[in-house]
C-alpha cells in the first residue's frame, strides 16, 4: 500500500512494521490482518483530523486482504470525510473484485477515455519540449490517445537521441521513426495480459492493425471457440476494439511492439505459414499477398518464393494486380528472379510482372520488361499479353504509332490460329482509335470479328465491341453505341480474365445512357460498375467510375456530390486523364460559382497530366481553361481554347454550345456558323431532347431569335440540364431586350428564369454577370442568391451534406448511408469529412450534438 519503514507516525511505523515481518505483542500473528486493523484505525484517525483521501492503484492484482480492506473502508466511506480511489483494469475478471462494484455506484464508477486529440498533442509537446513537427505528430498519432504510450514514444524517442528542437520551436524527427527500445518498453506494460491472449495477439498482430476473426481462425488453426477467451480478454483490457465486423488494435504502437518481439526469421516463417493457410481458404488475394509481402521485403535475399506461391501468384495476378499493384510488383519481382531461366513460367511471370509496373504507374519499367520478353516468349497467349501492355505504355507515353509496325508484323506471323490473329487485331484496332483514325479502329475490330467466325474467343469479340463502341461514343453517335454494350456486356461478364472488360463497358455505358439522357440508367449502371470495382479491389476502374459520375453530376446540376466524388481518391492514384477530367469538373463549378482561386487551383493541379496525354484533353478541362480567360475579359481567347480541339470527327457537345455563343459575343460570324453547321448535323433527326436543344440554341444564338432560344431552354429543362437551360434563358432574355419593339415585360421573365437555375446551382458568377448585363436595360429584378459566404459551422454545409448529418444522426452506419441516397461509400466518407472540418469538431457522436445545438436554436 506504498507504506514504508522510514515513518515518523507511530502507527504508521507499526503498519509498517508488520508488512516488513514483525510480531505483534511478541507473538507470531496473523500479520496481513493485524496490518490491515491497524490500516482502518489509522484512516479513522485522519478522517477525525479532517478530509483524507486514500488511493489504491493496480488493484486488479491486490491480495484478499486488501480487497476486503477497501470493502471496508468503501462501505463507511459515505459516512466519513473520505475519499477512496480505486484504480484497476478490467483484467484479469475476479469474482471479488466483481463483488466492489454492488458497494461502488454506477455514478460513482469512472472509465478512463483516450485523450482527445488536442489534449494528446498538448501532453506531447510537454514531454517533448516544443510543437511536435510532421512526423512526431504522426508517430504519435500510433498511441490513439493513451498517455502512457505517448509519455514511452517520447521518453524512447529522448534517449536515442531523435528528437531536435528546430529554429520555430517545433520537435522534428531526426533519426529512426521508431526507436528499438519503444517496443520493447510498450511490450512490457503487456504483462497483465495472459500467455494465451498475447499468443493470440502475436498471430493478430501478423494481420495488421485491424483484420478479420475468420482469418484470425485460419491462420491460427484454431477453432473460435478456443480463441475466444483470448479475443475477450484482449477486448476487456482494451487491447483490441470491434471495427465493424472485425476487430483492431486500439494502438498500433501495441500492435507493432507485438510484431517487433518476434525474430526476423520467425515472423517471415509465420507469414508464409498464414500465407499458404489464407489461400488454402480462398482468402481474398491482397491478404494471401500481404502476408508474402514480407517475405521479399527482407533484408535476407536468400528467402525464396515458395512453389507453391509462385503457382499462386499465376492463378492470381489479375486481380491482385488490380486490387493491389504495388504488392504485385513486389511479389512478381522476386518470383521472376527465382524461377529458373527458361521455365515456362517465366514468361507468365514477366508479362504480369510488366502488367502490374502498368497498373502502378512506371510506364517505363513496364515496357522494358515486356520488350525483353517478347524476345524470348514463343506461347501465344502470353505474346498476346506482351504486345498488349507494350501498345499500353506506348499509347499512354503519346507513341501509339510505334505499335502499328510491331503489331502488323506480329499478325502477318505464319501459323496463328484465329483467336491469336483476332487478338493481335484487336490491338491494332486500340492502337489507331488512340491515334485519333476512327475508320482503321472501326474497320481492325470489325475485321478481328469476322477472323474469329465462328470460333469462340470472349477476350477477342469483348475487346473488338468495346473499340467500336469507344469509336461510336467519339463520333457522337450515342445511340449506335448502346446496342453494342447490349452485345459485349454478356461476353464479358463472369469471365475473372474480362473483369477490367465488363467495369470499361459498365463505365462507358452509363456515360452513354447519361449522353441520351437516360439519367437514372446512368446512374444505376454507374453504381453497378463502382460496385463491381469496389468487390474486385481494381483501384484504376474505380477512380474512372468516380470520373464518370463527376460528369453525370455536373450535368445533372447536383454539382456539391460532382465535387464530393472527384475529390474521392489522390490524383497520384488515379490515370492521367481521369486526373484531368476531374480537375476539369471541379474547375468548372468553381469558375460559375466565382471561386476563380479554388478553380485555378484545380487547372494548376491537372496541367501537368494534361502534358502527358498530348493533343488528346478531355472536355471538361477544355471548358475549364476557356472558362478561365471569360473570367479574366478574353473571350476571343476562350473561344480560341475551344476551337483547337474542335476538329475531326471529335463531337464535343457541351464545347461546339460554347463555342457558338462566343463566336457570337465576339462577332466572329464565320465561325460561329462553321460550328452551327456541325450542330445542325448532330442534332438532325436526334430522339435525344439535350442534342435538339442543342440545335435551337446554337441557331437561336446566330439569328438573334427569341423563341427558338426559349424553346431549347424548354428542351434542356426536360433534359434535365440545369445550366444549359440557364444559359438559353439568360440568351433568350438579350435577344428579347435588344429587340426593337421595346417591350421589357418578355425580357424580364426569360431574364428571371435564368436566375432561378442559376441560384439553384450557387452559380454566383453568372448570377453577377447576368445582372450587371441587363442593369442597363432598366432590369434588376429577380430572386436574391444567396452567397454561400459561411465556410464554418451549419449554415456552410451543402443540402446534401444536411441530409448526410440527418442519417447520422439517426445512427446510419457509411454503407447505409450510401444505400439510402445512391452514393459510394468512399463519397459518404468525403462528405462527412467535409463535415467534420466545418463544424470544427471529431466524430459522428459530435456531429449529433451539433445538430441537436443547431435544432435547439432554429426551434
Amino acid at each position: 500500500m506504498g507504506i514504508t519503514p522510514a515513518t515518523r507516525d507511530p502507527r504508521r511505523r507499526a503498519i509498517s512494521e508488520l508488512l516488513w515481518g514483525g510480531a505483534v505483542a511478541g507473538k507470531t500473528a496473523d500479520l496481513a490482518a493485524a496490518a490491515a486493523e491497524q490500516l482502518i484505525a489509522l484512516v479513522d484517525e485522519l478522517c477525525q483530523d479532517g478530509p483524507a483521501v486514500l488511493v489504491v492503484d493496480e488493484l486488479q492484482w491486490a491480495d484478499s486482504t486488501t480487497v476486503a480492506v477497501w470493502s471496508r473502508l468503501a462501505r463507511s466511506a459515505r459516512q466519513r470525510p473520505l475519499l477512496l480511489i480505486g484504480l484497476l483494469r478490467p483484467v484479469p475478471r475476479r469474482d471479488d473484485l466483481r463483488s466492489l462494484f454492488r458497494i461502488v455506484g454506477p455514478g460513482e464508477r469512472l472509465r478512463l477515455r483516450p485523450l482527445a486529440e488536442p489534449a494528446a498533442l498538448e501532453l506531447v509537446t510537454a514531454l517533448a519540449g516544443g510543437k511536435p513537427g510532421v512526423e512526431l505528430e504522426r508517430l504519435a498519432a500510433g498511441a490513439a490517445g493513451n498517455p502512457l504510450y505517448l509519455t514511452e514514444l517520447v521518453d524512447a524517442l529522448t534517449r536515442s537521441s531523435c528528437l531536435e528542437v528546430d529554429t520555430a520551436g517545433n520537435v522534428e524527427l531526426t533519426g529512426s521513426a521508431t526507436p528499438d527500445s519503444l517496443p520493447e518498453a510498450i511490450a512490457d506494460r503487456l504483462d497483465f495480459l495472459s500467455e494465451a491472449a498475447r499468443t493470440v495477439l502475436r498471430a493478430a498482430a501478423l494481420l495488421g492493425d485491424g483484420f478479420s476473426v475468420e482469418d484470425l481462425v485460419t491462420v491460427t488453426n484454431s477453432s473460435l471457440a478456443v480463441l475466444l477467451p483470448a479475443l475477450d480478454e484482449a477486448r476487456a483490457a482494451g487491447v483490441l476494439v470491434a471495427a465493424g465486423d472485425d476487430l483492431a488494435f486500439r494502438h498500433p504502437l501495441i500492435r507493432q511492439a507485438l510484431y517487433d518481439e518476434m525474430p526476423t526469421a520467425v515472423r517471415v516463417a509465420w507469414h508464409q505459414s498464414a500465407a499458404w493457410a489464407l489461400a488454402e481458404a480462398s482468402a481474398p488475394v491482397e491478404r494471401v499477398a500481404r502476408q508474402l509481402l514480407p517475405m521479399v521485403s527482407t533484408t535476407d535475399s536468400r528467402v525464396p518464393v515458395p512453389a507453391w506461391a509462385v503457382r499462386w501468384l499465376l492463378d492470381v495476378a489479375t486481380p491482385l494486380i488490380g486490387q493491389a499493384p504495388a504488392v504485385a510488383v513486389a511479389l512478381l519481382r522476386r518470383a521472376v528472379r527465382d524461377t529458373p531461366l527458361g521455365d515456362a513460367v517465366t514468361g507468365a511471370l514477366a508479362g504480369r510482372l510488366a502488367d502490374a509496373y502498368y497498373r502502378d504507374g512506371n510506364v517505363a519499367q513496364a515496357e522494358r520488361i515486356a520488350c525483353r520478353a517478347l524476345d524470348h516468349v514463343r506461347d501465344p497467349d502470353v505474346l498476346v499479353d506482351l504486345h498488349t501492355t507494350v501498345a499500353l505504355c506506348r499509347g499512354l507515353t503519346g507513341r501509339s504509332a510505334e505499335s502499328l509496325a510491331v503489331l502488323g508484323e506480329a499478325v502477318a506471323q505464319p501459323g496463328l490460329e484465329a483467336r491469336h490473329r483476332a487478338r493481335l487485331l484487336v490491338l491494332i484496332a486500340r492502337t489507331h482509335r488512340d491515334l485519333g483514325e476512327f475508320d482503321n479502329a472501326a474497320r481492325v475490330a470489325t475485321e478481328a470479328l469476322t477472323e474469329l467466325g465462328a470460333a469462340e474467343d470472349r477476350w477477342a469479340t469483348g475487346w473488338a465491341l468495346h473499340v467500336l463502341s469507344m469509336v461510336a461514343m467519339t463520333r457522337g453517335e450515342w445511340t449506335e453505341a448502346l446496342p453494342l454494350f447490349e452485345r459485349a456486356i454478356p461476353i464479358a461478364r463472369g469471365d475473372p480474365a474480362l473483369v477490367d472488360l465488363t467495369l470499361l463497358l459498365r463505365i462507358n455505358q452509363s456515360i452513354t445512357f447519361g449522353a441520351l439522357d437516360r439519367s437514372d440508367d446512368a446512374l444505376a449502371a454507374a453504381g453497378r460498375a463502382r460496385e463491381l470495382a469496389d468487390r474486385m479491389g481494381s483501384l484504376m476502374r474505380l477512380t474512372q467510375v468516380q470520373s464518370a459520375l463527376g460528369q453525370l453530376l455536373l450535368a445533372a446540376g447536383r454539382w456539391d456530390d460532382a465535387l464530393a466524388e472527384v475529390d474521392v481518391l489522390a490524383d497520384e492514384r488515379k490515370d492521367p486523364s481521369v486526373v484531368c477530367c476531374d480537375h476539369g469538373v471541379a474547375a468548372i463549378i468553381h469558375f460559375h460559382r466565382g471561386e476563380t482561386a479554388a478553380a485555378q487551383r484545380h487547372l494548376d493541379l491537372a496541367a501537368p497530366h494534361a502534358e502527358r496525354i498530348g493533343d488528346w484533353v478531355v472536355e471538361s478541362l477544355v471548358r475549364a481553361r476557356s472558362l478561365a480567360f471569360e473570367h479574366d475579359g478574353a473571350p476571343e481567347r476562350a473561344l480560341e481554347v475551344l476551337t483547337d480541339v474542335l476538329t475531326g470527327e471529335d463531337a464535343r457537345e457541351e464545347l461546339l454550345a460554347d463555342a457558338v455563343r462566343l463566336a457570337v459575343a465576339t462577332g466572329d460570324r464565320a465561325a460561329a456558323e462553321e460550328i452551327e453547321a456541325r450542330v445542325r448535323e448532330i442534332a438532325a433527326a436526334s430522339p435525344v431532347p439535350h442534342r435538339r436543344a442543342l440545335g435551337m440554341y446554337c441557331r437561336g444564338l446566330l439569328d438573334g431569335d427569341a423563341a427558338e432560344l426559349l424553346r431549347a431552354a424548354e428542351g434542356y429543362r426536360a433534359a434535365g440540364r440545369p445550366l444549359s437551360e440557364a444559359t438559353a434563358l439568360e440568351a433568350a432574355a438579350v435577344a428579347l431586350a435588344e429587340a426593337p419593339d421595346g417591350d421589357r415585360g418578355p425580357a424580364r421573365d426569360a431574364f428571371t428564369g435564368a436566375i432561378e437555375p442559376y441560384s439553384g446551382l450557387d452559380a454566383h458568377w453568372d448570377v453577377a454577370r447576368l445582372r450587371a448585363r441587363f442593369r442597363p436595360f432598366g432590369i434588376r429584378r429577380g430572386p436574391t442568391v444567396k452567397h454561400r459566404q459561411v465556410t464554418q459551422g451549419w449554415d456552410s454545409l451543402t443540402p446534401t451534406e444536411v441530409r448526410i448529418a440527418a442519417l447520422v444522426v439517426e445512427g446510419l452506419s457509411n454503407p447505409q448511408i450510401a444505400g439510402r441516397l445512391y452514393l459510394s461509400p468512399r463519397t459518404v466518407g468525403t462528405h462527412i469529412s467535409h463535415i467534420l472540418t466545418k463544424l470544427g469538431v471529431h466524430s459522428r457522436i459530435d456531429i449529433a450534438r451539433e445538430a441537436a445545438r443547431h435544432q435547439s436554436t432554429t426551434d
